[in-house]
């Protein structure tokens, strides 16, 4: 049971990297996806949670994500707990047009 556990950490860490290499090389084509992804996947939900305001999220005073890395993570974790079916690359692109659009992390 261990080993699974580390086999499933490593396999974490080795696909938030990748997220945040693909999220440093940012494209206008890259950017439009994640905006197309997050509008047609999150943000109904996000609106329902927040009084119809589905940027609070992002915006609120008191959000948990402070760095790329958890921006990378709190994305996938939304993609599987919604059951999106997006693929490394999507969650990716979403977590690059979060980052440009609302947190201006630094990726380099």
């Amino acid at each position: 049971m261990k080993l699974k556990l580390k086999f499933m950490v490593a396999v974490g860490l080795v696909l938030s990297t990748m997220a945040l290499a693909q999220a440093a090389s940012t494209t206008d084509a890259t950017l439009k996806k994640g905006k197309d992804l997050l509008d047609k996947s999150c943000m109904a939900c996000h609106a329902a949670k927040f009084d119809g305001d589905p940027t609070y999220v992002y915006t609120r005073p008191d959000h948990k994500v402070h760095n790329l890395a958890q921006l990378s993570a709190q994305v996938e974790r939304c993609s599987t707990n919604s059951n999106t079916g997006w693929f490394p690359d999507d969650e990716a692109a979403v977590a690059a047009y979060l980052n440009e659009r609302f947190y201006k992390f630094k990726t380099n």
